[in-house]
């Protein structure tokens, strides 16, 4: 049934798409189809959000993240509580149409595989700031901090923009295998962690409120690391799916 879906698929692609217009909708009807997958289910952003409370607490009792640890360990603990809550969603991204069948629709749609990606890539960066909208203003209350620098704000978008990128393409090559809750962090972790320092360094910096030439390190590393991964990406995916289609 693969190959002949393979080759219908192959045959379905070469006819010229139908434009940029037609790719925006293509992809942002998948966005809605995985918004309201997830509203439905509450599955995965269910359990990240618990996931994260729990992690946010537990540092809070460890650390006293309110007191002289605040600016020492609270930038830290706010990025593990993102990344490791935020993975948990992220292997979810292409499991539900691995176990109910529906990539085989996703293949035979007449658009370029990279818009797939995107549409994806910008479903599972809404749930992850979702996340996000619910682990902040927990922190600032733990922490004793202000939300309300721009600097701060910066950060947590090019730093959830360049982990989910990179964290939707691993979770595609995840899905394939057997342990795939496993295999994400595994996979994942050692190439995100120069965003994860660069994150973590430039939230300090914003909590200290420290001017925009002290933050300008970390948000070229950020900046640096979103374009490379938004550039590889789409089109190494198209290779990640022909393995989820073997």
């Amino acid at each position: 049934m693969w190959e002949a879906l393979r080759k219908s698929t192959s045959a379905t692609q070469a006819q010229p798409a139908d434009g940029f217009l037609s790719s925006l909708g293509f992809a942002l009807a998948i966005v809605a189809k995985d918004v309201r997958v997830e509203l439905r289910s509450r599955e995965a952003l269910s359990g990240s959000l618990v996931f994260a409370l729990l992690t946010l607490v537990i540092f809070n009792f460890a650390f006293d993240l309110g007191g002289e640890m605040k600016e020492t360990a609270g930038p830290g603990v706010l990025w593990v509580a993102i990344v490791l809550a935020g993975m948990m969603g992220l292997s979810y991204v292409f499991a539900k149409e691995r176990a109910q069948g529906g990539l085989e629709g996703l293949l035979l749609a007449p658009m370029d595989r990279s818009v797939i990606f995107i549409g994806k890539a910008a479903g599972a960066l809404l749930l992850t700031s979702a996340l996000e909208l619910f682990l902040l203003p927990l922190f600032a209350v733990f922490a004793d901090a202000s939300l309300l620098s721009p600097g701060l704000i910066v950060i947590v978008v090019l730093g959830t923009l360049g982990f989910v990128t990179v964290g939707t393409l691993f979770s595609a090559m995840a899905v394939t295998t057997r342990s795939r809750e496993l295999m994400l962090p595994l996979l994942l972790l050692p190439v995100a962690i120069p965003l994860i320092i660069a994150a973590v360094e430039g939230t300090r910096i914003a909590l200290q409120g420290q001017s925009w030439g002290e933050l300008l390190p970390a948000l070229s590393v950020l900046a640096a690391f979103d374009a490379l991964f938004l550039t590889l990406c789409p089109p190494l995916f198209e290779y990640v799916i022909e393995e989820m289609a073997s």
